[in-house]
């Protein structure tokens, strides 16, 4: 699959994402996934704990589709608490690191909200994908 990063020439340069991604292929959409794991158990209310089973999840559910890493283009993160994203940033980025790679040239938004469905989840991730075509 080959991405083409969308990104104006007058524009400053995303840091950790891309600010839009063109692709064509199967697309791949996977519900939004917190941090616990697929016996819908909570192992820990750690944030950072709870995002890399997140992306766990996220990486379990893409495999299904013979899809993986690579292959996301849009990552949306519904978070409870901004300021703790934001302070434990460099930890956010060292899990994203150990279970999705290097991959940044994905889509991205993060949003702040009042609350999950699951009232221990402190974020929720939703991806789209997109295999290449076969044949």
């Amino acid at each position: 699959m080959t991405k083409q990063v969308l990104q104006p020439t007058d524009w400053a340069a995303p840091r950790g994402y891309a600010n839009g991604v063109a692709v064509t292929g199967r697309q791949i959409f996977v519900a939004g996934q917190i941090g616990w794991n697929g016996q819908c158990q909570f192992e820990s209310d750690d944030f950072i704990a709870q995002v890399r089973q997140t992306l766990l999840n996220i990486k379990a559910v893409l495999a299904e589709a013979g899809a993986g890493p690579e292959h996301i283009t849009r990552m949306t993160w519904y978070l409870l608490d901004k300021r703790e994203y934001l302070a434990r940033g460099r930890e956010v980025g060292q899990a994203y690191r150990e279970v999705l790679g290097q991959e940044y040239q994905i889509a991205m938004s993060a949003v702040q909200v009042a609350g999950l469905m699951e009232d221990r989840a402190k974020v929720e991730i939703e991806v789209t994908a997109v295999l290449p075509v076969q044949g």
